[in-house]
């Protein structure tokens, strides 16, 4: 460039360009193939390698004279030539400076220019700040409407202070005519040329706007058959490319149809879906709809059964050997076995509900009962399912609708005689969108779920063959008509002894599995099973004694690995009381709350809770006051009026247990229940309160050795109770010798396990005569008093004491 600022004039080789215009700064390839040109060409590339670049005003002039080149044009250098094979040569050049041809006459062969480099008039460099910032503005926003633009070699120049530069790199890439761009190179002054720039931008972001906006509204305008029809004869191009055939797939589905061996309402609707689905054009958003609906018919199982296991043997040692005890829910199998033998015609399935504690082995039930009688195995929990199409399925009119869970899980299965799991069927709750309980009753239903009825599938679908198997913590929470069509086996929680076989048998060996051990590391003994058992957990079932033997496991495991690590030998871990104390730390439960010694005022009763049974002492005592009753602990509203039943009866017959006709006039009388932030409820306990307050009245202890469960009525009367078993190993597992029952209960003993009966006394009982005559220490009645003093046997609290304050 510093030649080219010493001189006013230069001479050049001159080269006439067609439909292009070279700017400064600029890097641009063409093509030279007139033999005026190659030789220009070559006389620069013998000199300096500087040439001078005009645009003709015709392009279509092969030999144009000097007037009909434009006088301004831009002195380049050359950077790069190549010689084609057709004799063209190919050039690169990079504008250098603008200039004007003075005077252009012919050489030898091709034209040579004396050009003149005008002056550039100074401008303030505020205002040309401001145009700058202006021009890189309406650029960056053009750049965004057209995707043509090269943004990023403007934004390299937009770096640069060089406000010449940015103006002529911007022209360069402007999408305008010719004309315009060679009026834009006239100009010398950067500012006159960034004012003209910036008008021709706006007018082409209009322009482009314009273009959008019309585009859109063509777009718009366009009738929905003619782009269906555009859109189906490409999507048929496309599928010919791709050697696919949209009349081989409707042939598909008519093949599935046929071999689906459907009831004849689904075959109607699959080959009706079929005809309307030849007739939609394959992009129609029904197309997708339609055939989603066939897919889901032609993939269910509507006649294909799995191949049962009906050997009762086969079947008695798989439940063996997943399950310990559950006598009647074998039984309940095997019965169900047995028919399917005698009975050559398809029998209906059955619906059995599992009822009881967490833990006791209610689900994994489900899996055995499948691998014993060799069928498919599905599982769906209905815990905090509020929908009622969650059972049924929403109807096909709405968007992205299925089938219900009912219907899917079948066609999980694959078969139409799967044992179907449901899990936690009393936790399902009700809004607004329906209740899945009531839906339900048609699926459990045996005399109707034949006939299900699914809204997406709007056809009938036959589960009379499915085994259901539900499971629940209470019965309560499930409603009364759905309770009536399930066949409900309770399942009781385990006794210690059962406890420590299931541990044995089952959870160890599947620990030490699981947590990478073997036997050569560590073995359980009884007693540290039972220590487990007894100080580390507290329920009806086996889950957390699997977590606590997991947790022993773990400890010894990482005592392997570290024993590893150091290279040393390590010792089988014997796991005795003492070892479950170091590996499990301090015990998280104590005994079962049992007075340490019979007490005035204190007796034991028993309580079922949702985890199994439980011991609950009563407490009871008197002060001076106006005959107030006042119950403390966390009483439900059934417990408090077993209270004021078991006060009536006291009161009732105060005279004959001698307590005197008048301290409901002269005593308070107090009775709490600990542990009193838990809830308690229930008429069982009556007796329990009856005897509490006699006790306290009387100032005669109550057995400790004696717990009893029973409702009071207010002649004396007791009257049956619910959850026996769970009371009884309640009372087993706190060491409890003697439990009061009532005698309506005695049908229930057989379900208890001989185990306990050996350990505990039940006795028997009609009245509340029977229980005081039992559960306190000292006669109560006047005439039965009399009689124990004359034998003189010594009283712990003498019989002759007046009620007072205990």
């Amino acid at each position: 460039m510093s030649d080219i600022e010493e001189r006013v004039t230069q001479i050049y080789p001159m080269v006439p360009i067609r439909d292009v215009v070279v700017f400064p700064h600029m890097m641009v390839p063409f093509v030279i193939g007139r033999q005026s040109s190659v030789l220009a060409l070559e006389r620069a590339l013998e000199a300096d390698k500087k040439i001078y670049l005009a645009t003709q005003i015709d392009a279509s002039l092969d030999n144009p004279a000097p007037t009909d080149i434009y006088q301004v044009g831009t002195v380049a250098n050359i950077v790069q030539s190549l010689k084609l094979p057709d004799g063209n040569i190919k050039v690169l050049v990079e504008g250098l400076r603008r200039a004007r041809a003075i005077r252009v006459e012919e050489a030898v062969g091709f034209f040579q220019a004396e050009v003149r480099f005008d002056p550039v008039s100074k401008v303030s460099q505020a205002k040309l700040g401001l145009l700058t910032k202006r021009l890189n503005t309406l650029f960056e926003e053009f750049a965004k409407l057209n995707p043509n633009i090269n943004y990023e070699t403007i934004v390299q120049a937009a770096h640069s202070s060089d406000a010449d530069r940015l103006a002529d790199t911007v022209a360069a890439n402007l999408p305008i005519s010719v004309e315009d761009k060679q009026a834009l190179l006239e100009i010398a002054e950067p500012a006159k040329r960034i004012e003209k720039i910036c008008e021709f931008i706006d007018v082409e972001i209009e322009k482009v706007k314009m273009d959008k906006s019309l585009q859109g509204r063509v777009r718009r305008q366009m009738e929905k058959a003619q782009r269906e029809y555009y859109l189906s004869e490409k999507m048929k191009a496309i599928q010919k490319e791709l050697g696919r055939n949209e009349k081989d797939e409707i042939e598909q589905l008519k093949q599935k149809v046929e071999e689906a061996n459907m009831s004849e309402d689904a075959y109607e609707k699959a080959t009706n879906e079929i005809q309307r689905l030849e007739q939609m054009p394959p992009m129609s958003a029904e197309t997708t709809v339609s055939r989603t609906y066939i897919d889901w018919l032609v993939s269910m199982p509507w006649n294909k059964r799995s191949r049962e296991i009906k050997s009762l043997q086969k079947a008695e040692k798989v439940l063996d050997e997943d399950h310990y005890g559950l006598e009647k829910v074998k039984e309940r199998i095997l019965e169900f076995l047995a028919v399917r033998q005698l009975s050559s015609k398809t029998q209906q399935g059955s619906v059995l509900c599992f009822v009881g504690a967490p833990g006791v082995g209610k689900s994994s039930l489900g899996r055995s009962i499948a691998r014993a009688t060799g069928r498919k195995f599905v599982r769906l929990s209905l815990g905090g399912v509020r929908d009622e199409a969650e059972i049924r399925g929403h109807r096909r009119t709405y968007i992205g609708a299925l089938p219900g869970q009912i219907i899917q899980m079948m066609k999980k299965a694959g078969t139409r005689n799967p044992v179907f799991l449901m899990d936690e069927v009393d936790k399902m709750g009700t809004d607004f969108r329906g209740d899945p309980s009531a839906a339900l009753m048609e699926v459990l239903d045996p005399e109707h779920n034949q006939t299900f009825v699914d809204h997406y599938l709007d056809t009938e679908f036959d589960l009379s063959d499915v085994m259901f198997v539900c499971t629940a913590n209470v019965l309560h929470t499930i409603p009364r008509p759905l309770q009536d069509r399930m066949e409900i086996i309770h399942i009781s929680g385990y006794t210690e002894l059962e406890k420590l076989s299931i541990a044995k048998q089952y959870l160890a060996s599947k620990q030490l599995k699981k947590q990478g051990l073997k036997p050569s590391h560590i073995e359980f003994t009884e007693k540290g099973l039972l220590e487990i058992i007894g100080s580390y957990t507290r329920e009806s079932g086996v889950r957390n004694l699997e977590r606590e033997i997991a947790n022993v496991c773990r400890k010894v495991a990482r005592k392997v690995v570290v024993a590893k690590g150091a290279k040393k030998e390590f010792k089988k871990v014997i796991v005795n009381e003492k070892e479950v104390g170091e590996l499990l730390g301090i015990q998280k439960f104590r005994q079962p709350l049992v007075a340490e010694a019979s007490e005035v005022g204190l007796a034991t009763g028993l309580a079922w809770t949702e985890v199994g049974g439980e011991v609950m002492l009563a407490e009871a005592t008197t002060m001076e006051g106006k005959g107030e009753l006042t119950l403390t602990g966390k009483l439900g509203e059934v417990m408090q009026e077993s209270a004021k039943a078991a006060l009536s009866f006291v009161r009732s017959r105060s005279e004959e247990f001698d307590l005197g006709t008048d301290f409901h006039k002269l005593l308070d009388l107090h009775v709490h229940i600990p542990e009193g932030a838990i809830p308690k409820d229930g008429p069982s306990a009556g007796i329990t309160l009856a005897t509490t307050i006699i006790s306290a009245l009387s100032g005669i202890p109550v057995r400790r050795d004696v717990a009893m469960t029973g409702e009071i009525t207010l002649r004396g009367k007791v009257l049956p109770i619910g959850g026996l078993k769970e009371k009884v190993l309640a009372a087993h597992r706190g060491g409890i010798k003697n439990v009061i029952l009532p005698k309506d209960n005695e049908k229930d003993l057989k379900d208890i396990p001989s185990s306990v009966l050996k350990d505990v006394k039940m006795i028997l009982v009609e009245t509340m005569d029977e229980v005081l005559d039992i559960a306190l220490e000292e006669p109560i009645r006047k005439k039965d008093r009399e009689e124990f003093v004359k034998a003189q046997r010594p009283p712990q609290i003498k019989g002759g004491d007046r009620p007072g304050v205990h």
